[in-house]
């Protein structure tokens, strides 16, 4: 998100820059809102992207909840920004076209009278510039794609979280929660663009003199692993995965590193390093585009957990409890890549017995309750030896009895 930019340098981006292409991300999706500063902000990506000399692209996601589309001038501001990124060494092209997404714009009708009509007259303005593959997110009936040729693919926003769950869904629906809309969306593309969502966690929590957003997404289950392996098992579907987020603070998703500027999210988001999703993206992201999973070369621990119980009370927090806060487990969750079986301890609390579990080869899924006044420790032991350990300190991470706020945020960690 350009919007959590805001003291960015070129250094900054370099060193984001960097830090994506050492895990095998390939491209930054820059969502752009209204501010003028944004633009200042792209210039310096772009710029740093060339510096650094490495083939990453960089393309450009409108966010239609923010800029207008009302009227036909509105898309004076899109042409803008293609104007002057379109030829950029580092624009990201598909199918040797632009590539140009949006969040949302199913209203951005920009003074037509259709969808169709408003976004073939935006593409239209942008192809005097430059070739376009224009790839939205329109939150609308799948159906209605046939009759928008406009677009030439579709990015499945929501197609990374399981947003069908309700606090009255049944149990055996909760647990293992399908995430199957894609299906839909590849129907009524007709061999179209598929851009598919690959993320980690939802919690956002801001009340009613603000954004007014207070709900989580369930993200328990490995949610990110399990996403992955999704999408690697059908890659022949898949044309683009788009890893929700980097540094999208207020919702909780982010997996690059903590800075910038928050949108008044640090009451939930100082502390909460999720850098360790990101080691474990570099996994994944090599999978999806080789078609096979890379031997694991090292033995590593990733776990993670929220600070309190679902049902703690709060000390003073005027926001409240999250909606759907109840879809959620008290679990620590642990991912586990072992060079060769082994045996792997997992604990919650120093004075109580660690569970032991027997893993193979390769990448193992376990989870342990949490407890209050725990932490959560791991340790990988083979031959007697204790060969990955991951254990954070109680200053970093410590499941509280009574929070002062609500946090359904997560504390992700790693072995070293």
């Amino acid at each position: 998100m350009v919007g959590n930019t805001f003291p960015y340098t070129i250094e900054d981006w370099r060193k984001d820059i960097q830090l994506a292409v050492a895990h095998g991300i390939d491209a930054f999706a820059l969502n752009i809102g209204v501010e003028r500063w944004q633009r200042e902000s792209v210039t310096k990506c772009y710029a740093a992207a060339l510096e650094i000399h490495a083939q990453f692209g960089l393309f450009l996601n409108f966010d239609m909840c923010a800029l207008s589309g009302t009227c036909r001038e509105d898309a004076t501001v899109l042409r803008d920004y293609i104007a002057a990124f379109a030829h950029h060494p580092n624009q990201l092209l598909y199918k040797g076209r632009v590539l140009v997404s949006t969040f949302a714009g199913q209203d951005s009708l920009f003074g037509h009278d259709t969808l169709q009509q408003a976004w073939q007259y935006v593409k239209d303005a942008l192809e005097e510039i430059a070739p376009i593959h224009l790839i939205p997110s329109f939150f609308i009936d799948p159906r209605r794609y046939p009759t928008i040729p406009a677009m030439d693919g579709y990015f499945n926003w929501n197609g990374g979280w399981p947003i069908h769950l309700t606090i009255d869904s049944p149990r055996e629906d909760v647990v293992m929660a399908k995430l199957d809309t894609d299906r839909h969306h590849i129907h009524h593309l007709g061999g179209r663009t598929f851009m598919a969502a690959v993320s980690p966690w939802f919690f956002t929590h801001y009340g009613p003199d603000s954004w007014n957003k207070n709900w989580i997404y369930r993200g328990d289950d490995w949610l990110y692993v399990r996403r992955w392996e999704q999408l690697i098992e059908m890659r022949d579907q898949v044309d683009v995965v788009q890893i929700i987020s980097w540094n999208d603070f207020g919702e909780s998703h982010y997996i690059g590193p903590i800075k910038g500027a928050q949108p008044n999210s640090h009451a939930w988001v100082d502390g909460f390093p999720h850098t360790a999703w990101l080691d474990l993206t570099r996994y994944f992201a090599h999978a999806f585009k080789a078609g096979s999973y890379r031997p694991i070369e090292r033995d590593k621990i990733y776990m993670w957990a929220r600070p309190h119980l679902k049902a703690a009370e709060a000390v003073e927090d005027p926001v409240g409890r999250p909606d759907r806060w109840q879809l959620t487990d008290d679990t620590i969750w642990v991912v586990i890549l072992a060079t060769a079986p082994a045996e792997v301890r997992v604990w919650a609390r120093d004075d109580r017995p660690a569970r032991t579990f027997s893993v193979r080869q390769g990448l193992s899924k376990l989870s342990y309750p949490m407890e209050v006044g725990g932490g959560m420790g791991a340790q990988i032991i083979r031959d007697g030896a204790v060969v990955a350990e991951c254990v954070p300190s109680k200053d970093e991470f410590v499941v509280q009895e009574r929070p002062q706020t609500y946090n359904f945020n997560a504390f992700v960690a790693m072995s070293s």
